[in-house]
Order: C-alpha cells, then structure tokens, then sequence
C-alpha cells in the first residue's frame, strides 16, 4: 500500500464515528469525498436567490455561495490538494431519493426543515426563515386567506405547502380545487397565465418571482401568512454524522466571524445578476438571532 494512501485512511477514518452500515446504505460522505476527490451539490436553475443559473453554466446564489465554502472547509479538513464540485440538478420531487442513493451529497437551495422531514433528511445549521404565503394577479382582487374560497389554488409537488394548504383548506372549508405542478417555475406560471388563480410557496421565493417579472405591480403577495415562518437549511443524509459536523462546523465558523451578514447583503439587499433585480429584504430578527446560535435540529 502507498504511503499516500494510507496516510488518507488515516485522515478520514480519525474524523469518522463509528457507524454501522447496511447493504443498501450510502457509505460515509467524508469517506467518498476522500476516495473520490469530488464532492457532489444539489441546486436549482431558478430559486432566486438561492440557487439559479445566471449567463454562466454553474448556478450562483445564496445556498450556493454557503455550500462552495463549506465544500472549501471540507477539503482543508480532508487534507486534499484539490476538491472537484459536481453539480447536481435536482427537483422537489426528487432530492430526497438523489441524497439518499448518493446522487447528491448536499443539497444547496431553500428546503424547509420540518419534523416530518427530518425523518428521511437532516438539516444543517439554519441558513433562512421564512413563511407560507400567496401570490395572484392582482386583478384577480386575491388578498387574504377567506379569498381562496372557491378558486384554484396551485402547489408545487414535493414541497410542504401542499399539506399546509390541505389543512387549511379543511380547517376554514375553503372547497380549494388544489394543483399540483413539478416545479416552482412552473407552478407560478399558470398564476400568470391564468391557469391557476393563485400560488401558494414560501413568501421569500414568491418575492424573487415576482421581481423577476419585470411587473411587480401586476401581482399580489397575500397579507396573512397560510403557516407560520421556519427555517431552510442545507439537506444532508440521514444518519451520516460525520458530514453533518462538518458542514454545521463550517456553517459555525462563517456565522461566528460575522461574514453571514456580508453573505446575506450581497445577496438580499443587493442587485443580484443577471438582471440586477434587488429583494431589498433587511436581515431579520429571528434570522439573526439562528446565525448567533445556531442550533442542530437532529440532535433534539
């Protein structure tokens, strides 16, 4: 055996817990990550501004910037040379299958980090908060819950909303026609092609669409939240302790340093590429107060 590749088992198997793996489970993502040299990014080409294709072929944004920086962290930790980044494009419908069969070993753009989840997934440290709202035209005159009574209501396939949705629906006897569509893109779409009467997804996304347009003044975000705000985080294997430290390590450090802020500005109260749009949307509260003390939500 090589001296260099003993001294690489060295390295990975002192950072590594113990862990039992079955037949069917994906070994550590440090351990691949060591043999491969590559480590594997989920994104999306249009989550503004999270994870989206700009004018070049990789994807930029916030969830990216973050995941290039702890794919940095990792390689100096790993002791590597050299780290490759494969980007993976994944849908809502299908990261959690492409984290847990290896396809993907971060997945780098805006998921929810609920309970339910957390029972296929884990989370890193928190990144965002955010609620569910609406979007509609506003000729439609759509602007609180009461006035989805009776209309098609669209959701994205895959994501939290549509049991945010149903509940309401039940709860307050909305008789909602309820859509599904594959993509988020695609759900806002019918919204302004009147297909839908209004879309329901997380506040923040609904403001980078609406931006986006070109005609703001052509839409309505909804006044009232449809469920209250919670956090994003960076979707990682279940189980896979070793990686999650990592990344929450890395997460840890940049929040500390206070460089999150600086993060946060360039791609909140900025005019982002390509086409210069700005969220103007001032750090908040709560936000700040997740990147002073972070919290591991798989450890609860």
């Amino acid at each position: 055996m090589q001296r260099s590749t003993l001294w690489l088992m060295l390295v990975f198997s002192s950072l590594l817990p113990t862990q039992a793996v079955s037949e069917d489970a994906q070994p550590p993502t440090l351990e691949t990550i060591a043999r491969t040299g590559t480590i594997k990014l989920g994104y999306a080409d249009r989550n503004i501004p999270f994870s989206y294709l700009g004018t070049g072929p990789e994807p930029i944004g916030y969830s990216i910037e973050l995941c290039l920086r702890v794919a940095d962290s990792i390689k100096k930790k790993l002791g590597l040379p050299e780290l490759k980044v494969e980007f993976v494009k994944r849908t809502p419908s299908n990261r959690i299958m492409l984290l847990n069969d290896g396809t993907m070993d971060m997945e780098c753009v805006a998921s929810t980090n609920t309970e339910e989840r957390r029972k296929a997934v884990w989370f890193s440290y928190s990144h965002f908060i955010t609620g569910t709202r609406y979007v509609a035209l506003k000729s439609s005159g759509l602007n609180t819950v009461a006035d989805l009574a009776g209309r098609t209501v669209v959701v994205t396939t895959g994501t939290i909303n549509i049991t945010q949705l149903n509940v309401l629906n039940r709860k307050l006897g909305l008789n909602v026609a309820v859509l599904q569509n594959d993509s988020t893109e695609g759900s806002f779409d019918m919204v302004t092609e009147n297909r839908a009467s209004a879309f329901v997804m997380d506040d923040i996304l609904l403001r980078s669409f609406v931006a986006e347009t070109g005609k703001p003044e052509d839409y309505v975000i909804s006044d009232e939240y449809l469920a209250p705000p919670q956090p994003y985080g960076l979707m990682l294997r279940h189980g896979d302790t070793g990686f999650r430290d990592a990344v929450n390590e890395a997460l840890g450090q940049i929040y500390e340093s206070g460089e999150i802020e600086k993060i946060y500005d360039k791609w909140f109260n900025a005019p982002i590429p390509p086409n210069g749009i700005n969220l103007k949307r001032p750090l908040p509260g709560d936000l700040a107060e997740a990147f002073r003390k972070p919290v591991d939500t798989t450890a609860e």
